[in-house]
């Protein structure tokens, strides 16, 4: 089955664990939802979240149909199926009184291909495509024990904000 995807970036990534080899990556638009893109969830939402369960059918579909979310895939073009796919992003983009905003949420890289610059590569795009539809700022959140992801944010010009992050849960 296809991967539900537009290619909207692609670059080449590489590390020193490599040794020497260099590996495609392209940064692909989820438009539809099918059985790769389920399956792909399956495996990567559980290394994000324990409280979470990955969505099913239904739940990706209303994601990728949303005129205000964009489920943007990492994708190895030389692997198939749901392997393919290395990791993942949500940008949501959205109105308000002040302006247009953007919203990153739900990075996850699959453990596998995590430290060869593939969260880089979904976080340049969506700021790219943020910048395209007018956002004027893009926010996000990060754990702080997630080191690794928080200094990525950081070069890439995410700065922290001084303010309270409330949760209600219903």
């Amino acid at each position: 089955m296809p991967l539900p995807s537009v290619v909207i970036g692609a670059g080449v990534l590489g590390s020193a664990a490599m040794t020497g080899e260099q590996q495609a990556i392209e940064v692909h638009e989820a438009t539809e939802a099918n059985d790769v893109l389920v399956a792909a969830m399956a495996r990567l939402i559980p290394q994000l979240s324990n409280s979470n369960s990955p969505p099913d059918i239904d739940a990706l579909e209303a994601i990728v149909s949303s005129d205000a979310s964009v489920l943007l895939l990492a994708v190895d073009p030389m692997a198939t199926g749901e392997e393919a796919i290395l990791g993942s992003m949500t940008l949501v983009v959205f109105r308000i009184p002040t302006g247009l905003r953007a919203w990153i949420e739900d990075v996850v890289v699959d453990e596998a291909a995590r430290g060869r610059g593939v969260g880089e590569m979904l976080n340049r795009a969506a700021i790219e495509r943020a910048r395209g539809e007018g956002a004027t700022t893009v926010d996000l959140t990060s754990r702080p024990s997630r080191e690794a992801a928080n200094r990525l944010y950081q070069r890439l010009g995410f700065r922290e904000r001084s303010t309270n992050v409330y949760r209600l849960s219903l």
